[in-house]
């Protein structure tokens, strides 16, 4: 137990609540999907919303039965409860983090911008945060102030409802219209749209430019863990789930099979080390560059960079120079030549990188 995260959670509950109505057909907010998402994170030691609960008398018992503390925030005359309420929250989970050290995450439950700087003080004193909020409710400055961001909406436990029917009028007959009463507008229902999977290859070429730079600016293995904490740095609100896999490690044996990636055992059971081909892909690529650079550049002649890849893609148009870990197409010429597939140097009559066969 001694391993585990302490968690404080912070509820914003009037601006969760809201968005869920709003952007959920009406629908009453329900803590069980956060619950069980900071439970997989966790031990949860601390409960508190905000609100002036004399507006959410139902949601009162569903949070005690969650043994959440309810703030009081009455509205008073002349006052903005709203602001209240922010405030307070701001101020107790400042309060709580300097006298409870023990608490090393703080969730903060809310889409509202105005808490982007306790997020950023909260940080400052060593502390993770994890943001929640409705999707269509959160401002754009928040997710990416904290460590992980968890859309509500995404969560699983949380049924979206499908599009609203809309009603449309009745055709209007070609001839005289008959006796009787008028004809029903028609319903029609709206398909329900699940999201499709986001694309695995852009993940893909994300994840290899990562252990790329991991491995290039730390001598020691990437492991399992330490990717996807640098996944969620690059980007809170990355989850392995929005593109169909249950967790991290299937995503990752998935871009194993597919020789994106290198599995390895690592320091810890369930723990692997992540490492890019050092062979295969990269040979081949470089094999590609060197032919194409021979046939355009003649005997004695020189290709200038610009434009190359292009002539990359019209031998082989899978290609990208992303996938197999270089930022650039330049970077990824740098590294031909310094394996012997080319030879690279800048022309300053031309302006641009020439590159010839290597002569060995």
């Amino acid at each position: 137990m001694d391993q585990e995260d302490r968690i404080a959670l912070f509820l914003d509950y009037e601006n969760l609540a809201l968005g869920v109505r709003d952007h959920h057909g009406g629908r009453a907010f329900d803590l069980r999907p956060i619950a069980d998402a900071l439970a997989e994170r966790g031990r949860v030691v601390v409960r508190r919303a905000y609100a002036d609960w004399s507006y959410f008398d139902e949601d009162r018992r569903m949070l005690t039965r969650s043994h959440v503390e309810l703030i009081e925030i009455p509205q008073r005359m002349g006052a903005s409860r709203k602001n209240a309420a922010d405030i307070k929250m701001a101020v107790d989970a400042v309060e709580l983090a300097f006298e409870r050290g023990y608490i090393s995450t703080f969730v903060i439950c809310t889409g509202d911008s105005d808490f982007t700087p306790l997020v950023h003080k909260l940080r400052e004193l060593n502390k993770r945060v994890i943001g929640v909020g409705v999707e269509k409710s959160t401002s754009a400055l928040l997710p990416p102030a904290c460590d992980e961001f968890l859309y509500y909406d995404r969560l699983e436990g949380v049924d979206v409802p499908p599009p609203a029917a809309r009603r449309t009028r009745p055709a209007r007959p070609s001839g005289p219209s008959p006796a009787g009463p008028a004809p029903e507008p028609v319903v029609e229902t709206a398909p329900a749209e699940e999201e499709p999977p986001r694309d695995v290859d852009t993940l893909a070429v994300l994840l290899v430019q990562t252990v790329a730079g991991m491995q290039g600016s730390s001598s020691g293995e990437v492991t399992a863990s330490g990717l996807k904490r640098a996944l969620l740095r690059k980007d809170p609100t990355f989850s392995e789930s929005d593109y169909g896999f249950r967790t991290f490690g299937e995503l990752l044996r998935h871009l194993a099979g597919t020789n994106v990636v290198e599995l390895a055992a690592g320091p810890a059971k369930g723990d692997p080390e992540v490492s890019l081909p050092e062979r295969g892909d990269r040979e081949v690529a470089f094999g590609l560059l060197r032919s194409v650079v021979v046939d355009l550049a003649g005997e004695g002649g020189a290709v200038a960079l610009s434009g190359l890849k292009d002539q990359l893609r019209r031998a082989r148009p899978d290609f990208s120079e992303k996938k197999l870990g270089y930022r650039s197409f330049l970077q990824f010429c740098k590294a031909a030549a310094t394996d012997g597939a080319v030879e690279l140097r800048w022309s300053p009559d031309d302006g641009d990188y020439l590159l010839t066969p290597h002569t060995p």
